[in-house]
């Protein structure tokens, strides 16, 4: 009898010996799995000396946009400037500036397409203002709506947080993530704008809005990314420009 207990108690630990080397078997596999996963790149989108990778809206080349200080930025000659790439999901980073009363911002989801007019009619736009002192063609204050303020989905989704901007003349940082259709916007480090692109909620928003006629009113996948240059005479400076795909 104590011969078949000793037996059991053996089977008992060989068993679990067994289990444990087939746990740290599994961890290790798992664990290597994931030290081949590599976290996306970073690539700069401008090397503050050259604008490649770029070209003018329905333009060969860049007309009307150089580079000042290691800044990228408009003589108001050439229009918005756009990636040569699309882009579906990433993450952008950029630095921007403007002076007192201008206004631009950065597009994306963008159709490159001779028949689209403007890079906005396709595309979402992370807004650029100077949300005190913009002004109308005629001089007098321009009474902006809270989705027009610095850092909203222009036009269709305010910013949570109307203090994030910094005054005319100041760098601020903008940050875009869009990720399988969730869409996300950050100034100067504070989320500010969140929504799911595509979603009933979003159809909703821009079947009262003035895109509701325009290729912006029909999801997309992918598309390119543009700087807005607003008008010949508003003025506005970008740098730090860097994508990373997700």
């Amino acid at each position: 009898m104590k011969r078949f207990i000793q037996l059991d108690v053996l089977g008992r630990t060989l068993k679990r010996l067994f289990q444990i080397e087939v746990a740290i078997y599994l961890i290790g596999f798992v664990a290597s799995g994931f030290a081949f996963v590599s976290p996306p790149k970073w690539t700069s989108l401008f090397d503050g000396k050259t604008i490649k990778g770029w070209h003018s809206y329905h333009k060969e080349g860049v007309v009307g946009w150089y580079v000042e200080d290691g800044a990228m930025t408009p003589d108001g000659t050439g229009g918005d400037l756009v990636t040569d790439k699309e882009y579906e999901n990433f993450e952008l980073e950029f630095e921007f500036k403007i002076p007192k009363g201008s206004n631009s911002g950065v597009v994306y989801k963008i159709i490159d397409n001779p028949d689209i007019k403007s890079t906005y009619m396709s595309g979402p736009e992370y807004q650029v203002i100077d949300d005190k002192g913009y002004m109308t063609a005629d001089g007098k204050p321009y009474n902006l709506k809270d989705s027009q303020m610095t850092g909203a989905n222009y036009d269709m989704i305010a910013p949570s947080d109307m203090s994030a901007t910094k005054a005319p003349g100041e760098w601020n940082k903008g940050r875009i993530i869009v990720n399988k259709n969730h869409v996300e916007h950050y100034l100067n480090g504070k989320k500010v704008v969140d929504y799911e692109y595509g979603s009933d909620n979003w159809k909703a928003l821009v079947a009262k809005s003035k895109f509701a006629s325009w290729p912006y009113a029909t999801a997309h996948a992918k598309g390119k990314i543009a700087l807005q240059n607003h008008s010949p005479k508003e003025r506005v400076w970008y740098k730090n420009i860097q994508i990373r795909e997700l």
